[in-house]
This record gives C-alpha cells, structure tokens and sequence, in this order.
C-alpha cells in the first residue's frame, strides 16, 4: 500500500459546463455573449477548484472541461472526454483526479475502476480541507459527522479505491480511520458525535441565553471564503490578539471567534467571526456546522464582507445571499463591507442589493474602518435611548433587570441609591422612566 501522504500529490482537474446547452436567443451577439458568459462561469469555477487543491497541499498539473448538460450517469464526462483524460493521466503521472463536481457512488466505482489513481470530488476535497483547519473540540467533532455521512452513502462506490488509499485527501483529519469501516460501525460513531455536539449546542445555548438577558449586541461577520472576515475581526480586536489566525488562503479559520468592541459612544459590542460560504458548499458540511451557524441567528447585526478587488465578486455576493436564504435570515439588518480597497480596484463597487448601507474598507491599513463603527452605531442606536437613573436601595429587583437587560456604561453607589448610566430599549425606557434624572 503506497502512502500518498508522504508523497507529493498531484492532480488533474476535470469539469463539467452545464450551460453549454441553455436556450439562448437567436441573434447572433447574445449567442456570443451568452457563450462567453459560461466559458467565464466554469472557468471562474475550475481556478477556485484549482485554489481549494493549493490550499490542501495539491499541485494541479492539468484540466479538462466537457460542455454538456448533465454528467453522464456513469462515468461524470462522456466516453470520449475519458479517452482524452486517459491520455492526460498517462501523460502526467498524477496520482489523484479531481472533479468539480459531487460523484456518485457509481461515477466513483466506475471511474476507480478506469484510472489506477485517488478520485476526488469537489466536496471530499473541501471536507478534507476543513479537517485539516478545523481547531476547536467542537469544530473537528463537526468536521468528522460531516465526513461519515458522506462517506457513508459512497461505501458501495468506493470499489478498489479502499486498497489503494493509504492517506492524502479523502482520509485526513477527525476520522481518518473510518474509510474501512462497515456501514454499522459508522452509524455507531455518527450517534456518538451528535449525542457530543448536542450537547455542546446546549453549552451553546446556555452562553446565548446569558448575552441574551445581559442585552449584548452581536455583530457577526459573513461572506465569501477570504474576503478577509478575521483581518476585520483583527483590527478591532487586540493588535497582539494571536488566537486570531489570518492568512491569504481559502477557509483559513473555521472556528467561531469572538471579541468585544467599543463604538464611538462608549457602548460594548460583540463582535464574532464565522467560516467562510463558498460555492457548492456541501450540504453535509452545512448541516454538520447548522449549530455554529444558528448563532446567526442570533445576530442583531449581519456584517456581510466582500473582496472589492475581486472580479469574480458579483458571483461570490449571489452565493452568499442564497446561503444565507438556506439558513433563514432574509430578514436580518445587514451592512455590506467592501474589504481590501487598499488593492486595484474596479468602480464603481456596485449598491448593494440586500442592504441600505454599504462601507469602504481596509482592514490592513485601517481607511475607512471608523465609518464602518459609524454604521454599526446607526443599527445599535436604533429604537434604543441613552438614559440617567438612580434607583434607591428600596428598588434592589429594578437594580437587578438593569443588569440583565441594559448595556451599563457607569455605575456608582452614593447614599441616595444606585445610580446608572445605561443604553436601554423602550421596555426599559418604560419601566425606568420614574427613577429618571439629569446628568449633572
């Protein structure tokens, strides 16, 4: 058995453009253009397939792409597109092929049974990665139910792949082991690890409950995988903060990170992090992850960020919208950032769709970050009023629902009562309004 993980992996990319057969309009230049337009989107598709093998360590040698569209039920691309990837394999000498694409079980036993190397789908690949990023003892518990399930369903398609896959992607990280175990003994495992991860939920939960009663404002950033989320989270957070990793590569961090920052008004926020969306992001992952992404939920603020120099943006802003419709949070306030504006940048940056403010930012050289605090101000300060109370001694219950459902900005103590300085919504407004005074 050989161990591809002690060898250089080396790959060849194979694609499908589905739009090859779209109707399209007779007239001659919206053919064109039509064409064009898919040759773009696969093309587009196939360079971040090309960059999610970078990033686990994959030397891409080759690609192929087939217009058709559908895969073929057996082998993913036609029988003549095999031929001409036989001839590209003999070439080359890789030992994994990567498709763009999810695999059945019968495209994996099919084409295992045709190439004498690894075949990888886009979502192993994309599994693998996050195996390998995954940090907290809930991420890699997320991360390993993730790969079960998929591994689970293609036990019957694996074939002879098994006898050959000694290591590489496909079988690192939470769960490597698993790739010879029975279909009873994985069911076995998935059970644990939902039993695990619901109970951390509830630990979760818990947390949520305590921010909850004492009225923090969550501000939780979203968007395209390397738009540059943690280089935000970084800039407002402690410069010497090192728990925040941040690196020029896909799904850098997957684990949700949070910190406290003050606005311009002296009020605290919380400020938190989440992995990164990207296209055909796999639904096992969404699924295995929902806990983590529930506190999106949670939110009173969605903090979407995109690469301003990236050309390929308007793609990457259509993937996050409908990941985020999947979750059900069409509804939330959302400000749009428009990161790395320090770089060549193509305008004018379009008006968001889904939001009434958007914001220019670098959060490398910090232009433009103090009108973002300015924007997330706007949203806190909505519906909520900043207030001077003295509650006297008499009045200890009002003390403690100060605590549990008002942001305090000063307390003192003085032989009258306990006096406030809080930012408090219109029940607290209401409740409090008696013991209001003016601040000397």
């Amino acid at each position: 058995m050989h161990d591809l993980s002690k060898q250089k992996d080396i790959a060849i990319l194979v694609g499908i453009d589905f739009g090859a057969n779209t109707n399209i309009n007779d007239d001659k230049e919206d053919k064109t253009l039509a064409t064009a337009k898919r040759e773009i989107d696969i093309e587009v598709s196939i360079n971040e397939l090309a960059e999610l093998a970078k990033t686990a360590g994959v030397e891409v040698v080759g690609k192929l792409i087939q217009k058709r569209s559908k895969p073929d039920s057996a082998t993913y691309i036609g029988k003549g597109k095999i031929e001409e990837l036989e001839d590209m394999v003999r070439e080359y000498e890789p030992n994994m092929i990567i498709f763009n694409d999810e695999l059945s079980p019968s495209n994996l036993r099919n084409l295992a049974d045709k190439f004498d190397c690894a075949i990888i789908d886009r979502t192993t690949l994309i599994l693998d990665i996050f195996a390998t990023r995954a940090s907290s003892a809930e991420g890699k518990l997320q991360v390993e139910l993730a790969q079960l399930k998929y591994r689970a369903s293609r036990l019957t398609g694996l074939g002879k792949m098994l006898s050959r896959l000694g290591g590489g992607i496909g079988t690192r990280g939470p769960g490597e082991t698993k790739l010879e175990t029975d279909r009873r003994h994985i069911r076995s495992r998935v059970h644990n690890l939902e039993a695990e991860l619901k109970e951390i939920s509830k630990n979760r939960e818990t947390m949520r409950r305590k921010r909850d009663r004492q009225g923090a404002f969550l501000a939780a950033l979203v968007g395209y995988t390397n738009a540059g989320k943690s280089s935000i989270l970084q800039y407002f957070a402690a410069k010497d903060d090192k728990e925040i990793y941040i690196a020029d590569k896909l799904f850098a961090t997957l684990d949700t990170t949070i910190r406290r920052v003050n606005l311009a008004n002296g009020a605290e926020i919380l400020l938190s992090d989440t992995v990164g969306f990207i296209e055909k992001l796999p639904h096992h992952l969404v699924n295995a992850f929902r806990s983590t992404l529930d506190e999106l939920n949670h939110a009173d603020l969605l903090l979407f960020v995109m690469d301003a120099s990236d050309e390929n943006r308007d793609m990457h802003q259509n993937v996050v919208f409908k990941t985020l419709s999947d979750l059900g949070l069409n509804e939330k306030k959302l400000i749009t950032i428009y990161n790395k504006i320090d770089k060549e940048v193509e305008r004018p940056l379009p008006a968001s769709t889904r939001s009434a403010k958007s914001v220019e930012i670098s959060a490398l050289t910090g232009a433009g970050c103090s009108k973002l605090l300015d924007a997330i101000e706007e949203v806190y300060n909505a519906g909520k009023i900043r207030l001077n109370v003295l509650i006297p001694y008499s009045e200890s219950k009002l003390v403690s629902y100060i605590h549990d459902n008002c942001e305090i900005i000063e307390e003192s103590h003085d032989e009258s009562g306990t006096y406030f300085e809080i930012i408090a919504d219109d029940e607290a407004k209401n409740k409090l309004a008696k013991f209001k005074v003016t601040p000397i």
